[in-house]
């Protein structure tokens, strides 16, 4: 069998880049008019540049623009149209729309879905399991201000809150959505497309009986935790068959009052003892038709983000910005 020469005498990041297809990133430029009135160093550069940053582990412009000025004539493969300056690139993060990049990380994702997917969880109950949480990232600067109260010195840091939803099948985010710091998680509820063939997995910080009840009339399932001040009424104790996981302790329906409206909301509580970590925890659910034990299994799938979270600012260089603006820190992120 004669050996393919697709990639002879290309470099690794020459390689990367080369699933990066042109025409999906002019889509992207013509959509959000980024190139608009730029004779040089236009969006392929910039993206090009800001990659080879992740990769090579730059923590600052400098650094990117001497890396790959010292790269000049070794860059075919790149087919870059021009080598990045400091102050150009600079100039580019703090002017070039971040959206573009963010567009041009969707369609990607879009495109390779089913390379990167594993659906066997969704083949196993028909229905697709997302999870969704919140991680914050320290800034240097009041670029987003950040919770919790002034310090004695008076300097205060800044702070970029991500959003992000990332499918149980899928090992990288599915939406990233950014605010301050100082935002509330529970604003992303309101982002959530509701559907009859989803079931959403978060922890008990985004508590809400109102978004509850939401979820319940669109027939979208959810599993989190119940608060430990969670006030409600038990309406039936489900029987504990003998098949079920000895780890179950309790299954019952309660009924809640949601504020808003002052109506009353049905659910189900599930209290599950984990022998390995020797905790008690109480899931709360709208979920009747499935297993006690199964409904521990959907919220224990909840670590996946924790650990995609710990992956992006272990490997990424998050901890070095490149910009002191806002749409600066949003390019390096996407």
């Amino acid at each position: 069998m004669d050996k393919s020469n697709h990639f002879f005498g290309n470099s690794v990041f020459g390689q990367l880049i080369s699933f990066i297809d042109d025409k999906l990133i002019n889509k992207c430029v013509n959509k959000y008019k980024s190139d608009y009135y730029v004779k040089h160093f236009k969006t392929r550069d910039h993206l090009i540049s800001m990659l080879f940053g992740v990769m090579a582990k730059c923590v600052s412009l400098r650094e990117i623009s001497g890396a790959m000025l010292g790269l000049s004539g070794k860059t075919k493969h790149f087919r870059l149209e021009s080598l990045p300056y400091k102050s150009t690139l600079s100039d580019a993060n703090k002017r070039r729309n971040s959206q573009v990049f963010e567009q041009i990380y969707y369609n990607l994702l879009r495109k390779y879905k089913d390379v990167i997917s594993d659906s066997r969880f969704k083949d196993v109950i028909n229905r697709q399991v997302e999870i969704f949480d919140s991680t914050t990232i320290s800034l240097f600067q009041e670029i987003l201000k950040n919770t919790g109260r002034n310090p004695v010195n008076g300097k205060r840091k800044g702070g970029i809150k991500m959003h992000t939803v990332i499918n149980v099948d899928e090992s990288v985010p599915k939406v990233v959505w950014f605010t301050s710091a100082a935002t509330n998680d529970h604003i992303l509820l309101k982002k959530l497309k509701l559907s009859s063939d989803k079931i959403y997995v978060f922890d008990k910080g985004y508590n809400d009986y109102h978004s509850f009840k939401k979820f319940t009339e669109h027939d979208t399932g959810f599993v989190t935790r119940i608060k430990d001040n969670a006030v409600y009424n038990i309406v039936k104790e489900n029987k504990l068959e003998e098949y079920i996981h000895s780890g179950v302790q309790e299954d019952v329906v309660i009924e809640l009052t949601v504020k808003q409206d002052n109506s009353k909301l049905r659910l189900r509580k599930v209290r599950f003892y984990d022998q390995k970590l020797r905790r008690e925890f109480e899931f709360l659910t709208n979920l009747f038709d499935f297993r006690a034990d199964m409904i521990a299994s959907f919220y224990k799938i909840r670590w996946q983000i924790e650990l995609l979270f710990k992956q992006l600012k272990q490997n990424f260089p998050l901890k070095y910005f490149l910009g002191d603006n806002e749409n600066a820190i949003k390019i390096q992120i996407y």
